[in-house]
């Protein structure tokens, strides 16, 4: 009989083995993992800007220049039905200096902004602006959107 020299070797079915024993991968497939952190990313790029104003307000355009703000203002906002907000929380036109009173970290040199609905009652949104101002309040802005040239 005849013997074979050649330098695949043959295991006990006779079958030949080429190279090593292979056995479990012990590295991380990142691959997944990357997938899902994109499709996160893309998520929170698109519902971040959905979360800076809660209230719902059509403002209208001016051609008015925008401020330059480092801190946080407290926001007033009055919507097309005349309801008053006070950042996100809607409350009575009565209670809104007593209100700024307590949330207002810097005192009367707050930075407040009031945001007033464009179908909005005039009559509401200067009441709300009389009222903050006359409890001392002097940073007072109102909000409106860049006009846009046609």
């Amino acid at each position: 009989m005849a013997m074979s020299t050649g330098t695949a070797a043959r295991n006990r079915h006779g079958y030949r083995r080429r190279g090593r024993k292979h056995g479990l991968i012990s590295e991380i497939n990142v691959t997944p993992f990357v997938d899902v952190m994109l499709v996160l990313l893309i998520i929170f790029m698109i519902a971040a800007p959905l979360l800076t104003v809660g209230v719902p307000i059509d403002l209208p355009e001016t051609k008015a220049r925008a401020l330059n703000s480092e801190t946080q203002p407290i926001t007033v906002s009055i919507n097309e039905k005349g309801q008053v907000f006070l950042q996100e929380t809607e409350i009575p036109i009565n209670e809104v200096v007593p209100k700024l009173e307590a949330i207002a970290q810097a005192g009367y040199e707050e930075r407040i902004y009031v945001r007033g609905d464009r179908s909005a009652d005039y009559g509401t949104v200067m009441r709300v602006m009389a009222r903050v101002s006359a409890a001392g309040f002097r940073n007072l802005g109102l909000v409106t959107l860049q006009e846009q040239e046609n």
